[in-house]
């Protein structure tokens, strides 16, 4: 492309004897470059090929961890289709009824219309309740870039925590949350901090499913901390960690279970990361796990 330069030095950009590009140095009078210039222009040209495929390595991680995350937040959501069928069954179950008693207020002689009116407001608010119940669901599986907002955390909590309500009543686990107020303001992506405790909640449920004596318990509790964030604590009654995986936890491909992929904690660990805070696990005595995970605030 003529610029009106009059001396002009093109440089190939090589990847594995590979030209993927070209730089080029222009001058607009004619003067020849020196041997010297050539040569710090020739180690400019490698060092902008290393910065290149840098860049495209690092382009493609995030596309990868991106599609992996996806892949994890369908695979935990599949684990309890049977229970999100159930949760959604139950609303288009009751409006079911109460239109055919609206249909029976309705053939009374006369018409029983102030039972009729009651029976169709519930109509309208089961069907508001299964509506929210799919809008969860394509929240927390939808695939989207990252996108950083202000997220109230008590709430997102509980929209994941109604989710897997039905999986938690089947099992036999009891649910209690202690969520601060005030909380700070926390800037993050909804979705990943949703799949996050989805994971975590996930896992309790799974690991107390087998405990015989005892009660099932699941304990989800949010807090303040200082310098200025929030520390969300999920805590159960299950068999706990052995000691010797506690350091391998985290590890990508290391599982506990049968039948597990060992992505969802390496996954969560490098959400919470990735927004500035720390994800960590410890055992409780006399039995269980507790996870905790902090972010900063915005």
């Amino acid at each position: 492309m003529n610029r009106g330069f009059r001396t002009c030095l093109f440089v190939p950009l090589l990847k594995d004897n590979e030209i993927i590009g070209v730089i080029g140095l222009g001058r607009k009078q004619v003067q020849p470059f020196t041997d010297r210039q050539i040569s710090l222009f020739v180690d400019f040209a490698a060092q902008a090929t290393i910065a290149l495929e840098s860049t495209r390595r690092e382009r493609q991680y995030r596309e990868a961890q991106s599609e992996l995350a996806h892949a994890n937040r369908v695979e935990t959501m599949g684990q309890i289709t049977a229970s999100i069928a159930h949760e959604i069954k139950q609303p288009i179950a009751t409006a079911r009824n109460n239109a055919r008693a609206a249909l029976n207020f309705l053939g009374m002689h006369p018409p029983d219309l102030s039972e009729v009116k009651e029976a169709l407001d519930c109509i309208v608010a089961d069907a508001d309740r299964a509506g929210d119940i799919v809008d969860r669901i394509g929240s927390c599986i939808k695939k989207a870039p990252p996108r950083k907002e202000v997220v109230d955390v008590n709430a997102a909590i509980l929209e994941v925590t109604a989710l897997t309500r039905s999986e938690a009543i089947k099992t036999g686990v009891t649910v209690g949350t202690q969520l601060a107020g005030e909380l700070p303001r926390i800037q993050c992506d909804r979705v990943q901090l949703q799949q996050v405790m989805l994971n975590l909640i996930v896992n309790a449920i799974q690991s107390m499913s087998g405990v015989e004596d005892g009660n099932r318990e699941l304990h989800i509790s949010t807090v303040s901390i200082e310098p200025e964030g929030v520390c969300v604590a999920v805590r159960d009654t299950g068999h706990g960690l052995r000691p010797e995986s506690l350091p391998r936890l985290f590890e990508p491909f290391y599982t506990t279970k049968p039948d597990g992929m060992g992505m969802g904690l390496s996954i969560c660990r490098s959400i919470i990361e990735a927004h500035g805070g720390r994800l960590w696990a410890t055992g409780c005595e006399p039995r269980g796990a507790l996870f905790r995970f902090t972010i900063p605030a915005d």
